[in-house]
C-alpha cells in the first residue's frame, strides 16, 4: 500500500509579535547556509540607519523548546551583532520538515548571490521524503526554475569531499558550483567512462587542480563545453582509440591545452554531418517548390545562381584533388 506523502501546505500564520532576539536560532533547513560577510556589512549598514523594516517569519519549535526562523536569518544575524535586544516577528504556526523546506524555498526562490549546493543539499531532503525525484514536479514543488533543479541534481552526484569544497565559509577559498556542474558533462560521459585509464574521482581532482592552478589547459569552467565538443566529434569519426590517448595526455600534462583533444578527421568529419543535413534541406525545398510562384523573386534566383556556380567550383576542386 502506498505510503501518503507528507503535506507541503504552507503553515498557518498565528500573528505579529515582539522576541528577544537572543531567543531566536536559525533554521537548520534553510536552503542557504553561507553568509559572505561583504553583503552581511551593507545590509548590517542599512539596518543601523533605518532598522529592520519587515519582521521576521518565525514559528515555536517544540522539540527544540525555542524560536527558529523561516524568513530572515540575516536580518536577526545583523540585529545580534548591532546589539539589538528585541525584534519584530510575524508568527507561523510550527511546519513539519517538507512544510519547512518548501516554505523556505517559496519565501527566498533563488536569489543571484546563492550559492547553489546549500539548495542542492535541501533539495535532496525533498527528494527523499517526498520519493520524488522528476525535475518537473521538484520545481513546481520548490519554485525553483527546472533548469535550476537539474543542476542541483548534477551537484549531488558528486563525493561529499567536492561537495564541502562548495560549502567553504571562506569566499576565497570556495569552489564555485558552475565548475562542477559545467564537468558533469565530460565526468559522465559514456565514451569517457569506457576508456580503460579513466577513474571518475581521480579526473575529477586532476581537472580542478588545474582550474585552481590557472594552467593553461584549463582557462574557464566553459573549456568543458569544448572539450566535449571535441569528444563528440572524435567518438562520431569512430576515432576513440586516439581521442583516449589524447585525454589521457591533457589530462596528467599541464601545459597540454584543450586544442590537443582534436583528433585528426574528427571536425571534418562532424562538419559533414552538418553539409550533409543542409544539402538535404536544400534538396527538398527545390524538389518541391513551384516556379512559377518564384518568378518575381529577383534574389532568390540571384543567390541560387551564385550557389550553382560555387558547387561548380567545388566539384572541379574535387576531382583535380582526385585525379592527382
Amino acid at each position: 500500500m502506498q505510503q501518503p506523502r507528507p503535506s507541503a501546505s504552507a503553515p498557518g500564520h498565528v500573528g505579529v509579535k515582539t522576541i528577544r532576539t537572543s531567543e531566536l536560532q536559525p533554521n537548520p533547513h534553510n536552503p542557504r547556509m553561507l553568509f559572505d560577510r561583504a553583503p552581511l556589512e551593507m545590509l548590517k549598514a542599512s539596518i543601523e540607519k533605518v532598522g529592520i523594516l519587515v519582521p521576521l517569519t518565525v514559528y515555536w519549535a517544540k522539540a527544540q523548546n525555542a524560536w527558529v526562523i523561516l524568513d530572515g536569518q540575516r536580518r536577526w544575524m545583523c540585529a545580534g551583532e548591532l546589539g539589538l535586544k528585541t525584534v519584530h516577528v510575524n508568527e507561523v504556526a510550527e511546519p513539519d520538515l517538507v512544510q519547512n523546506i518548501v516554505t523556505m524555498f517559496q519565501i527566498h526562490k533563488l536569489r543571484e548571490d546563492w550559492e547553489l549546493m546549500p539548495t542542492a543539499l535541501k533539495l535532496e531532503v525533498l527528494m527523499r521524503e517526498l520519493k520524488e525525484k522528476k525535475d518537473k514536479q521538484l520545481a513546481v514543488l520548490t519554485g525553483l526554475d527546472q533548469a535550476v533543479v537539474a543542476r542541483c541534481k548534477k551537484l549531488l552526484s558528486y563525493p561529499k569531499s567536492y561537495q564541502d569544497l562548495m560549502l567553504d565559509p571562506d569566499p576565497a577559498k570556495r569552489v564555485k558550483a558552475d565548475f562542477f556542474i559545467e564537468l558533469y558533462a565530460v565526468r559522465n560521459d559514456r565514451v569517457v567512462n569506457k576508456m580503460r585509464w579513466f577513474r571518475r574521482d581521480k579526473f575529477t581532482q586532476r581537472m580542478l587542480e588545474k582550474y585552481q592552478r590557472h594552467s593553461s589547459g584549463l582557462k574557464a569552467v566553459t573549456d568543458f563545453r569544448t572539450m566535449k565538443q571535441h569528444i563528440a566529434n572524435a567518438h562520431t569519426a569512430k576515432r576513440d582509440t586516439q581521442l583516449s590517448a589524447k585525454l589521457k595526455e591533457f589530462t596528467y600534462d599541464d601545459s597540454l591545452t584543450i586544442d590537443h583533444l582534436v583528433v585528426s578527421g574528427a571536425g571534418t568529419a562532424a562538419e559533414t554531418r552538418r553539409l550533409l543535413a543542409l544539402v538535404a534541406k536544400v534538396e527538398e525545398s527545390l524538389a518541391s517548390m513551384n516556379v512559377a510562384d518564384y518568378y518575381g523573386e529577383n534574389e532568390l534566383w540571384r543567390r541560387l545562381e551564385h550557389l550553382l556556380k560555387l558547387i561548380r567550383q567545388k566539384l572541379l576542386a574535387a576531382g583535380r584533388r582526385l585525379r592527382a
